[in-house]
Protein backbone atom coordinates (compact mmCIF):
# COMPACT_ATOMS: atom_id res chain seq x y z
CA UNK A 1 0.00 0.00 0.00
CA UNK A 2 1.29 3.04 -0.78
CA UNK A 3 1.93 5.99 1.42
CA UNK A 4 0.23 9.54 0.99
CA UNK A 5 2.52 11.63 -0.60
CA UNK A 6 0.60 14.61 -1.58
CA UNK A 7 2.36 17.31 -4.00
CA UNK A 8 3.66 20.47 -2.18
CA UNK A 9 4.42 23.82 -4.12
CA UNK A 10 4.65 27.55 -3.17
CA UNK A 11 3.23 29.86 -5.65
CA UNK A 12 7.09 32.18 -4.33
CA UNK A 13 9.23 28.95 -6.28
CA UNK A 14 10.73 30.14 -9.16
CA UNK A 15 9.15 26.98 -11.23
CA UNK A 16 5.69 27.68 -9.92
CA UNK A 17 3.97 28.10 -13.32
CA UNK A 18 5.97 24.93 -14.54
CA UNK A 19 4.90 22.28 -11.79
CA UNK A 20 1.13 23.86 -11.68
CA UNK A 21 0.99 23.31 -15.36
CA UNK A 22 2.21 19.68 -14.95
CA UNK A 23 -0.22 19.22 -11.69
CA UNK A 24 -2.92 20.57 -14.09
CA UNK A 25 -2.45 18.52 -17.64
CA UNK A 26 -4.78 15.45 -17.71
CA UNK A 27 -4.92 13.31 -21.08
CA UNK A 28 -8.25 13.55 -21.77
CA UNK A 29 -8.00 11.97 -25.36
CA UNK A 30 -9.03 8.89 -26.11
CA UNK A 31 -7.32 5.83 -27.91
CA UNK A 32 -7.87 4.43 -31.24
CA UNK A 33 -9.09 1.39 -29.99
CA UNK A 34 -11.87 3.02 -27.83
CA UNK A 35 -13.25 5.26 -31.17
CA UNK A 36 -13.20 1.99 -33.40
CA UNK A 37 -15.70 0.40 -30.94
CA UNK A 38 -17.70 3.18 -30.26
CA UNK A 39 -18.18 4.04 -34.26
CA UNK A 40 -18.81 0.39 -34.49
CA UNK A 41 -21.71 0.51 -32.01
CA UNK A 42 -23.21 3.62 -33.26
CA UNK A 43 -23.35 2.29 -37.06
CA UNK A 44 -24.72 -0.56 -35.83
CA UNK A 45 -27.25 0.98 -34.12
CA UNK A 46 -28.08 3.86 -36.62
CA UNK A 47 -28.92 0.56 -39.04
CA UNK A 48 -30.17 -2.27 -37.37
CA UNK A 49 -32.15 -0.24 -34.51
CA UNK A 50 -33.65 -2.43 -31.75
CA UNK A 51 -31.59 -5.78 -33.03
CA UNK A 52 -28.07 -3.91 -32.56
CA UNK A 53 -29.54 -2.64 -29.00
CA UNK A 54 -30.39 -6.14 -27.96
CA UNK A 55 -27.07 -8.26 -28.98
CA UNK A 56 -25.34 -5.10 -27.34
CA UNK A 57 -27.25 -5.34 -24.11
CA UNK A 58 -26.34 -9.18 -23.86
CA UNK A 59 -22.98 -8.86 -24.92
CA UNK A 60 -22.28 -6.00 -22.51
CA UNK A 61 -24.93 -6.11 -20.02
CA UNK A 62 -25.69 -10.20 -19.99
CA UNK A 63 -29.39 -9.56 -19.86
CA UNK A 64 -31.38 -11.04 -22.50
CA UNK A 65 -34.35 -10.39 -23.66
CA UNK A 66 -36.41 -10.47 -26.33
CA UNK A 67 -37.48 -7.48 -27.33
CA UNK A 68 -36.24 -3.80 -26.71
CA UNK A 69 -40.20 -3.17 -25.20
CA UNK A 70 -39.01 -5.86 -22.55
CA UNK A 71 -36.09 -3.56 -21.34
CA UNK A 72 -38.82 -0.52 -20.89
CA UNK A 73 -39.51 -0.31 -17.14
CA UNK A 74 -43.10 0.93 -16.74
CA UNK A 75 -44.15 3.61 -14.50
CA UNK A 76 -46.12 2.17 -12.14
CA UNK A 77 -42.39 -0.16 -11.19
CA UNK A 78 -41.06 3.37 -11.06
CA UNK A 79 -43.46 4.45 -8.25
CA UNK A 80 -43.38 0.57 -6.44
CA UNK A 81 -39.69 1.89 -6.24
CA UNK A 82 -40.24 5.25 -4.73
CA UNK A 83 -42.80 3.66 -1.94
CA UNK A 84 -40.47 0.64 -1.28
CA UNK A 85 -37.25 2.53 -0.38
CA UNK A 86 -36.40 3.20 3.25
CA UNK A 87 -38.44 6.49 4.09
CA UNK A 88 -35.39 8.61 5.16
CA UNK A 89 -34.23 8.00 1.54
CA UNK A 90 -37.43 8.65 0.33
CA UNK A 91 -37.42 12.07 1.99
CA UNK A 92 -34.03 12.92 1.17
CA UNK A 93 -35.13 12.60 -2.37
CA UNK A 94 -37.98 14.66 -1.90
CA UNK A 95 -36.40 17.46 -0.06
CA UNK A 96 -33.70 17.10 -2.68
CA UNK A 97 -35.82 17.58 -5.26
CA UNK A 98 -38.00 20.22 -4.27
CA UNK A 99 -34.48 22.42 -3.87
CA UNK A 100 -33.65 21.58 -7.18
CA UNK A 101 -37.04 22.73 -8.63
CA UNK A 102 -37.06 25.40 -6.95
CA UNK A 103 -34.06 27.02 -7.41
CA UNK A 104 -34.42 25.87 -11.20
CA UNK A 105 -37.24 28.17 -11.53
CA UNK A 106 -35.54 30.96 -10.95
CA UNK A 107 -33.74 30.21 -14.33
CA UNK A 108 -37.13 30.16 -16.85
CA UNK A 109 -36.33 32.35 -19.87
CA UNK A 110 -39.71 34.08 -20.81
CA UNK A 111 -40.12 35.31 -24.67
CA UNK A 112 -39.78 38.95 -25.14
CA UNK A 113 -40.18 41.49 -28.11
CA UNK A 114 -40.61 45.50 -28.45
CA UNK A 115 -42.29 47.76 -31.39
CA UNK A 116 -39.84 50.11 -32.48
CA UNK A 117 -41.68 53.64 -33.88
CA UNK A 118 -42.78 52.59 -37.09
CA UNK A 119 -44.41 49.32 -36.09
CA UNK A 120 -41.55 47.38 -36.68
CA UNK A 121 -41.30 44.45 -34.15
CA UNK A 122 -38.74 42.44 -33.41
CA UNK A 123 -38.11 39.71 -29.94
CA UNK A 124 -37.19 36.45 -29.42
CA UNK A 125 -39.07 33.53 -28.95
CA UNK A 126 -38.09 30.64 -25.97
CA UNK A 127 -39.48 27.05 -26.45
CA UNK A 128 -38.68 24.18 -24.81
CA UNK A 129 -36.78 21.07 -26.11
CA UNK A 130 -39.79 17.92 -27.63
CA UNK A 131 -37.69 15.40 -26.47
CA UNK A 132 -34.25 14.58 -24.11
CA UNK A 133 -32.48 11.64 -23.26
CA UNK A 134 -30.77 11.46 -19.77
CA UNK A 135 -28.15 8.55 -19.39
CA UNK A 136 -27.51 7.90 -16.05
CA UNK A 137 -24.72 5.53 -15.03
CA UNK A 138 -25.21 1.64 -13.64
CA UNK A 139 -23.45 -1.29 -12.42
CA UNK A 140 -20.73 0.09 -10.01
CA UNK A 141 -21.36 3.68 -10.09
CA UNK A 142 -25.46 4.82 -8.97
CA UNK A 143 -26.39 8.07 -9.19
CA UNK A 144 -29.91 8.97 -7.86
CA UNK A 145 -28.69 12.38 -7.60
CA UNK A 146 -27.94 12.62 -10.69
CA UNK A 147 -31.40 12.09 -12.06
CA UNK A 148 -32.63 15.10 -10.53
CA UNK A 149 -30.17 16.67 -11.66
CA UNK A 150 -30.59 16.65 -15.42
CA UNK A 151 -34.34 15.65 -15.44
CA UNK A 152 -35.85 18.66 -13.11
CA UNK A 153 -34.23 21.22 -15.17
CA UNK A 154 -35.30 20.05 -18.33
CA UNK A 155 -39.34 19.19 -16.73
CA UNK A 156 -39.11 22.78 -15.16
CA UNK A 157 -38.17 23.99 -18.96
CA UNK A 158 -41.06 22.61 -20.19
CA UNK A 159 -39.85 19.44 -22.01
CA UNK A 160 -42.52 17.65 -23.64
CA UNK A 161 -40.99 13.89 -23.11
CA UNK A 162 -37.84 13.13 -20.98
CA UNK A 163 -36.14 9.75 -21.90
CA UNK A 164 -33.94 7.66 -19.26
CA UNK A 165 -31.75 5.36 -20.06
CA UNK A 166 -29.62 3.20 -17.22
CA UNK A 167 -27.72 0.09 -17.54
CA UNK A 168 -28.62 -2.77 -15.48
CA UNK A 169 -26.57 -5.34 -15.84
CA UNK A 170 -27.17 -9.04 -14.98
CA UNK A 171 -30.89 -7.32 -14.52
CA UNK A 172 -30.20 -5.47 -11.68
CA UNK A 173 -32.51 -2.48 -10.79
CA UNK A 174 -31.35 0.46 -7.94
CA UNK A 175 -34.35 0.89 -6.35
CA UNK A 176 -33.15 4.60 -5.60
CA UNK A 177 -32.49 5.22 -8.93
CA UNK A 178 -36.23 4.21 -10.00
CA UNK A 179 -37.29 6.50 -7.14
CA UNK A 180 -35.66 9.18 -8.60
CA UNK A 181 -37.05 8.75 -11.95
CA UNK A 182 -40.71 8.38 -10.25
CA UNK A 183 -39.73 11.96 -8.41
CA UNK A 184 -38.52 13.67 -11.38
CA UNK A 185 -41.58 13.01 -13.60
CA UNK A 186 -39.02 10.90 -15.86
CA UNK A 187 -41.33 9.89 -18.75
CA UNK A 188 -39.94 6.81 -20.08
CA UNK A 189 -37.33 4.29 -18.53
CA UNK A 190 -35.19 1.81 -20.99
CA UNK A 191 -32.29 -0.87 -19.02
CA UNK A 192 -29.71 0.04 -21.62
CA UNK A 193 -26.12 1.51 -21.29
CA UNK A 194 -23.08 2.15 -22.84
CA UNK A 195 -22.45 3.79 -26.59
CA UNK A 196 -25.58 1.25 -27.72
CA UNK A 197 -27.65 3.65 -25.60
CA UNK A 198 -26.40 6.73 -27.09
CA UNK A 199 -27.01 5.69 -30.50
CA UNK A 200 -30.30 4.45 -29.69
CA UNK A 201 -31.48 7.81 -28.14
CA UNK A 202 -29.81 10.12 -31.23
CA UNK A 203 -31.19 8.15 -33.99
CA UNK A 204 -34.18 6.51 -32.64
CA UNK A 205 -35.13 2.68 -33.14
CA UNK A 206 -38.68 1.36 -33.42
CA UNK A 207 -39.15 1.25 -29.88
CA UNK A 208 -36.78 4.34 -28.88
CA UNK A 209 -37.86 7.28 -29.82
CA UNK A 210 -35.17 9.99 -31.08
CA UNK A 211 -34.19 12.99 -28.66
CA UNK A 212 -33.24 16.52 -29.38
CA UNK A 213 -30.55 16.31 -26.66
CA UNK A 214 -28.87 13.70 -24.18
CA UNK A 215 -27.37 14.65 -21.21
CA UNK A 216 -25.85 13.26 -18.07
CA UNK A 217 -22.47 11.36 -17.01
CA UNK A 218 -21.24 8.08 -18.30
CA UNK A 219 -17.99 6.26 -18.78
CA UNK A 220 -15.14 6.49 -21.45
CA UNK A 221 -17.44 5.31 -24.10
CA UNK A 222 -20.75 7.11 -23.12
CA UNK A 223 -18.20 10.14 -23.58
CA UNK A 224 -16.91 8.89 -26.21
CA UNK A 225 -20.47 8.44 -28.12
CA UNK A 226 -21.68 11.73 -27.20
CA UNK A 227 -18.47 13.61 -28.52
CA UNK A 228 -19.57 11.37 -32.17
CA UNK A 229 -22.99 12.23 -32.24
CA UNK A 230 -22.98 15.62 -31.56
CA UNK A 231 -24.82 17.53 -34.40
CA UNK A 232 -27.15 15.21 -35.02
CA UNK A 233 -28.20 16.32 -31.46
CA UNK A 234 -27.59 18.58 -28.63
CA UNK A 235 -25.09 16.94 -25.82
CA UNK A 236 -24.51 19.06 -22.55
CA UNK A 237 -20.30 18.54 -22.18
CA UNK A 238 -17.94 16.15 -22.68
CA UNK A 239 -16.81 16.10 -18.50
CA UNK A 240 -13.39 15.03 -17.09
CA UNK A 241 -12.63 13.95 -13.92
CA UNK A 242 -14.06 15.46 -10.96
CA UNK A 243 -12.24 18.49 -8.96
CA UNK A 244 -12.34 20.34 -6.47
CA UNK A 245 -10.07 23.61 -5.36
CA UNK A 246 -10.14 24.95 -1.62
CA UNK A 247 -8.92 28.72 -0.79
CA UNK A 248 -9.12 28.63 2.84
CA UNK A 249 -7.45 31.43 5.31
CA UNK A 250 -5.99 28.98 8.00
CA UNK A 251 -9.00 28.72 10.14
CA UNK A 252 -11.41 26.34 9.29
CA UNK A 253 -11.45 22.86 11.08
CA UNK A 254 -8.06 21.13 9.07
CA UNK A 255 -10.10 18.49 9.59
CA UNK A 256 -13.57 19.67 7.27
CA UNK A 257 -10.63 20.55 4.58
CA UNK A 258 -9.03 17.35 4.44
CA UNK A 259 -12.88 15.47 4.01
CA UNK A 260 -13.79 18.07 1.56
CA UNK A 261 -10.46 17.41 -0.59
CA UNK A 262 -11.30 13.45 -0.05
CA UNK A 263 -15.07 14.51 -1.51
CA UNK A 264 -13.68 14.72 -4.33
CA UNK A 265 -10.52 12.34 -4.60
CA UNK A 266 -12.70 9.27 -3.75
CA UNK A 267 -14.65 9.89 -7.59
CA UNK A 268 -11.50 8.06 -9.18
CA UNK A 269 -8.30 8.31 -9.24
CA UNK A 270 -7.96 10.79 -11.73
CA UNK A 271 -9.80 13.28 -9.60
CA UNK A 272 -8.03 16.48 -8.70
CA UNK A 273 -8.19 17.89 -4.97
CA UNK A 274 -5.83 21.52 -4.14
CA UNK A 275 -5.53 23.47 -1.11
CA UNK A 276 -4.23 26.98 -1.54
CA UNK A 277 -3.45 29.16 1.53
CA UNK A 278 -1.41 31.84 2.90
CA UNK A 279 -0.52 29.56 5.87
CA UNK A 280 2.32 27.02 5.72
CA UNK A 281 1.53 25.87 8.94
CA UNK A 282 -2.06 25.63 8.39
CA UNK A 283 -0.91 23.74 5.27
CA UNK A 284 0.84 21.07 7.37
CA UNK A 285 -2.22 20.15 9.64
CA UNK A 286 -4.46 19.81 6.64
CA UNK A 287 -1.25 17.27 5.31
CA UNK A 288 -1.35 15.97 8.94
CA UNK A 289 -5.14 15.28 9.08
CA UNK A 290 -5.14 13.64 5.74
CA UNK A 291 -3.05 10.95 6.46
CA UNK A 292 -5.10 10.74 9.94
CA UNK A 293 -8.94 10.33 8.21
CA UNK A 294 -7.23 8.45 5.17
CA UNK A 295 -7.67 5.08 7.10
CA UNK A 296 -11.22 5.76 7.96
CA UNK A 297 -12.25 5.56 4.26
CA UNK A 298 -14.09 2.86 2.71
CA UNK A 299 -12.59 4.14 -0.91
CA UNK A 300 -8.75 4.66 0.92
CA UNK A 301 -7.35 3.20 -2.32
CA UNK A 302 -8.82 5.43 -4.66
CA UNK A 303 -8.27 8.53 -2.64
CA UNK A 304 -4.75 7.86 -1.95
CA UNK A 305 -3.91 7.22 -5.21
CA UNK A 306 -5.84 10.47 -6.65
CA UNK A 307 -4.04 12.64 -3.81
CA UNK A 308 -0.76 10.97 -4.76
CA UNK A 309 -0.89 11.71 -8.52
CA UNK A 310 -2.93 14.71 -8.97
CA UNK A 311 -3.53 16.50 -5.31
CA UNK A 312 -1.29 19.47 -4.15
CA UNK A 313 -0.89 22.19 -1.36
CA UNK A 314 0.01 25.13 -2.35
CA UNK A 315 1.41 28.24 -0.31
CA UNK A 316 1.01 31.28 -1.53
CA UNK A 317 1.39 34.70 -0.87
CA UNK A 318 -2.04 36.19 0.45
CA UNK A 319 -5.69 35.44 -0.70
CA UNK A 320 -5.43 37.57 -3.53
CA UNK A 321 -2.76 36.05 -4.97
CA UNK A 322 -4.57 32.13 -4.23
CA UNK A 323 -8.18 34.56 -6.29
CA UNK A 324 -5.46 34.67 -9.16
CA UNK A 325 -4.29 31.11 -9.15
CA UNK A 326 -7.67 29.30 -9.10
CA UNK A 327 -8.79 31.32 -12.58
CA UNK A 328 -5.73 30.15 -13.91
CA UNK A 329 -7.13 26.43 -12.98
CA UNK A 330 -11.09 27.69 -13.28
CA UNK A 331 -11.95 24.55 -11.54
CA UNK A 332 -15.39 22.89 -11.61
CA UNK A 333 -15.88 22.75 -7.49
CA UNK A 334 -14.55 26.13 -5.56
CA UNK A 335 -14.38 26.39 -1.85
CA UNK A 336 -13.85 29.73 -0.22
CA UNK A 337 -13.27 28.88 3.49
CA UNK A 338 -12.34 32.18 4.65
CA UNK A 339 -13.97 34.67 6.87
CA UNK A 340 -14.91 36.76 4.44
CA UNK A 341 -15.86 34.90 1.02
CA UNK A 342 -17.59 37.77 -0.45
CA UNK A 343 -14.85 39.51 -0.46
CA UNK A 344 -13.08 37.33 -2.43
CA UNK A 345 -15.84 36.18 -4.86
CA UNK A 346 -15.19 39.51 -6.60
CA UNK A 347 -11.94 38.45 -7.32
CA UNK A 348 -13.28 34.89 -8.85
CA UNK A 349 -13.89 34.62 -12.46
CA UNK A 350 -13.76 31.07 -13.31
CA UNK A 351 -15.49 28.45 -12.12
CA UNK A 352 -18.04 26.12 -12.24
CA UNK A 353 -19.45 26.50 -8.83
CA UNK A 354 -18.49 28.19 -5.71
CA UNK A 355 -18.93 27.61 -2.39
CA UNK A 356 -18.88 30.45 0.26
CA UNK A 357 -17.97 30.54 3.87
CA UNK A 358 -16.58 27.55 6.16
CA UNK A 359 -19.61 25.58 6.68
CA UNK A 360 -20.53 25.29 2.63
CA UNK A 361 -19.00 21.85 1.85
CA UNK A 362 -19.12 21.20 -1.55
CA UNK A 363 -20.82 17.83 -0.70
CA UNK A 364 -24.33 19.59 -0.14
CA UNK A 365 -23.79 21.04 -3.69
CA UNK A 366 -23.75 17.67 -4.93
CA UNK A 367 -27.23 16.24 -3.28
CA UNK A 368 -29.39 18.91 -2.20
CA UNK A 369 -28.23 22.39 -1.93
CA UNK A 370 -30.44 23.29 -5.18
CA UNK A 371 -27.70 24.66 -7.91
CA UNK A 372 -26.78 21.97 -10.50
CA UNK A 373 -24.09 19.45 -9.58
CA UNK A 374 -23.43 19.00 -13.60
CA UNK A 375 -20.69 21.33 -13.93
CA UNK A 376 -17.82 22.15 -16.71
CA UNK A 377 -14.57 20.50 -15.89
CA UNK A 378 -11.48 20.54 -17.19
CA UNK A 379 -10.65 24.75 -16.83
CA UNK A 380 -14.08 24.76 -19.28
CA UNK A 381 -15.67 27.00 -16.80
CA UNK A 382 -13.77 29.90 -18.48
CA UNK A 383 -16.41 29.52 -20.93
CA UNK A 384 -18.65 27.28 -20.07
CA UNK A 385 -21.84 27.23 -17.36
CA UNK A 386 -23.48 24.49 -15.13
CA UNK A 387 -26.44 22.31 -16.71
CA UNK A 388 -29.47 24.57 -16.30
CA UNK A 389 -33.66 24.88 -17.48
CA UNK A 390 -31.89 27.40 -20.06
CA UNK A 391 -30.19 23.79 -21.39
CA UNK A 392 -33.39 22.53 -22.35
CA UNK A 393 -34.86 25.69 -23.98
CA UNK A 394 -34.12 27.15 -27.24
CA UNK A 395 -34.62 30.51 -28.20
CA UNK A 396 -36.16 31.95 -32.08
CA UNK A 397 -35.27 35.52 -33.41
CA UNK A 398 -38.69 37.28 -34.11
CA UNK A 399 -38.59 40.02 -36.78
CA UNK A 400 -41.41 41.85 -37.92
CA UNK A 401 -41.04 44.77 -40.18
CA UNK A 402 -44.06 47.60 -41.03
CA UNK A 403 -44.28 48.80 -44.48
CA UNK A 404 -42.23 51.73 -43.49
CA UNK A 405 -39.56 49.88 -41.22
CA UNK A 406 -38.94 47.52 -44.31
CA UNK A 407 -38.57 50.70 -46.54
CA UNK A 408 -35.59 52.03 -43.91
CA UNK A 409 -33.89 49.10 -43.62
CA UNK A 410 -34.35 48.01 -47.01
CA UNK A 411 -32.25 50.58 -48.28
CA UNK A 412 -29.49 49.91 -45.64
CA UNK A 413 -29.71 46.14 -46.51
CA UNK A 414 -29.31 46.99 -50.21
CA UNK A 415 -26.03 48.85 -49.96
CA UNK A 416 -24.69 45.79 -47.43
CA UNK A 417 -25.87 42.95 -49.47
CA UNK A 418 -24.65 44.65 -53.16
CA UNK A 419 -21.14 45.27 -50.61
CA UNK A 420 -21.09 41.58 -50.42
CA UNK A 421 -21.77 40.91 -54.02
CA UNK A 422 -25.23 39.22 -53.53
CA UNK A 423 -27.49 40.85 -55.82
CA UNK A 424 -30.86 38.35 -54.99
CA UNK A 425 -30.21 39.72 -51.41
CA UNK A 426 -30.05 43.05 -52.22
CA UNK A 427 -33.17 43.20 -54.76
CA UNK A 428 -34.73 40.90 -52.45
CA UNK A 429 -34.87 43.93 -49.54
CA UNK A 430 -35.22 46.61 -52.60
CA UNK A 431 -38.86 45.07 -53.53
CA UNK A 432 -40.23 46.56 -50.04
CA UNK A 433 -38.78 50.14 -50.64
CA UNK A 434 -41.58 52.43 -51.38
CA UNK A 435 -40.15 55.42 -52.60
CA UNK A 436 -40.58 55.70 -56.23
CA UNK A 437 -43.11 52.32 -56.08
CA UNK A 438 -41.00 50.45 -58.40
CA UNK A 439 -37.75 47.84 -57.73
CA UNK A 440 -34.76 49.37 -58.30
CA UNK A 441 -32.35 46.96 -60.89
Amino acid sequence: MTDLTVTRLCAAQADFDAELGRLLAWEGSVDQQVNDSVRHILQAVKSEGDAAVLRFTTQFDQLDAASVAELEIPPERLQQALQTIPAAQREALQQAAQRVRDYHEHQVQASWQYEEADGTLLGQKVTPLDRAGLYVPGGKATYPSSVLMNAIPAKVAGVGEVIMVVPTPGGVLNEMVLAAAAIAGVDRVFTIGGAQAVAALAYGTATIPAVDKIVGPGNIYVATAKREVFGTVGIDMIAGPSEILVICDGHTDPDWIAMDLFSQAEHDEQAQSILLSPSREFLDQVEASMRKLLPTMERADIIRASLNQRGALIEVADLAEAAAISNRIAPEHLELSVENPHSLLAQIRHAGAIFLGRYTAEALGDYCAGPNHVLPTSATARFSSPLGVYDFQKRSSLIGFSARGADTMGRVASVLARGEGLTAHARSAEYRIQSDGESQS
